[in-house]
């Protein structure tokens, strides 16, 4: 087994993950895995970090941290032409774990340094996003979900929230707490090509399934078949979005008359007011939004 290089954020989890990580390290040890160690010292840090582990040549770069942490490093460790350069290794720390969960990881971090012992590749697709912050065009690669409009407010809130408590509970108390002063927009959808203006309540662009701590938010994607995945959450009244809510656990949300489902390479979001951006948990900007899908773009450690 190559030498692998493993990008700890301390502060994942409410700082759980640095108080864990000589258990963690042993553990790994334990797995057979030969590894040096880093830690972030702040956002972006990982993103730094990985692209410097991919231009010394380690073959195996693992994420120990959240959501957050696992899109820097996945951002790190692609190429210029939409390729990794390394092998993504996930050990799932932070409050939501819904990349893990995508992609079968276990959310136990015992389990999954076991992993290490015997895993193998799997060969995933990415999405990228172009956004807006601060008036200027960014990019930014994501692994499992990207979401505008009520679902990036709620996690603009959650910000604030206390990350020693995982799950998806923060995320519902956030949801609870913004959806009394939250209004609906306007926005012009284009799914390759065919636009459709409407109004919506949010709109989640995904790779793989899951989004929320745990809700089957796109119950149809496949993190490998070329496609994104555009749930599109319609003009929904407060009581209609509360009363379907227990329904996105179970993936059944999708049947409702105003819910919209895509399957597609590409998705753009023209909003005719201000609409906040998440992309893996993280709120990076706002709208208007452009995603496309990078095929094969990486390859996992499962």
């Amino acid at each position: 087994m190559s030498h692998a290089k493993v990008i700890v954020n301390p502060f994942a989890g409410g700082g759980v993950t640095g108080k864990r990580w000589p258990h963690i390290s042993e553990l790994l040890k334990d797995a057979g895995l030969s590894f040096d160690h880093v830690f972030t010292d702040g956002v972006g840090h990982g993103i730094e970090l990985a692209t410097e582990a991919a231009s010394q040549g380690y073959e195996l770069v693992i994420a120990v941290g959240g959501d957050g942490t696992v899109n820097e490093v996945v951002n790190g460790l692609v190429d210029e032409r939409g390729k990794g350069r390394a092998t993504l290794g996930i050990i799932s720390m932070g409050t939501g774990g819904d990349c893990a969960r995508s992609l079968g990881i276990p959310r136990d971090y015992a389990k999954a340094c076991r992993l290490f012992s015997d895993f193998k590749r799997v060969t995933i697709d990415l999405g990228a996003v172009e956004y807006v912050s601060n008036n200027r065009k960014l990019e930014r690669l994501f692994i499992n979900t990207a979401g505008l409009g009520f679902d990036a407010v709620v996690v603009e809130r959650q910000k604030g929230f206390p990350k020693i408590i995982t799950g998806t509970l923060p995320y519902v108390i956030c949801l609870m707490l913004t959806l009394g002063g939250y209004r609906n927009k306007q926005v012009i959808l284009d799914v390759e090509g065919a636009k459709e203006e409407q109004r919506v309540f949010s709109v989640v662009v995904n790779n793989g399934r899951y989004f929320g701590g745990g809700m089957k938010i796109a119950p149809n994607a496949d993190l490998c078949d070329g496609l994104l995945d555009g749930i599109v959450l319609g003009d929904m009244s407060k009581i209609e979005v509360l009363w379907n809510f227990p329904r996105v656990y179970r993936g059944t949300h999708i049947t409702h008359p105003k819910v919209s489902t895509y399957q597609a390479r590409s998705i753009e979001i023209q909003p005719s007011e201000r609409m906040l951006l998440q992309v893996d948990g993280e709120l990076l900007g706002e709208a208007p939004a452009s995603f496309q899908v990078l095929p094969a773009a990486l390859t996992v450690a499962i």
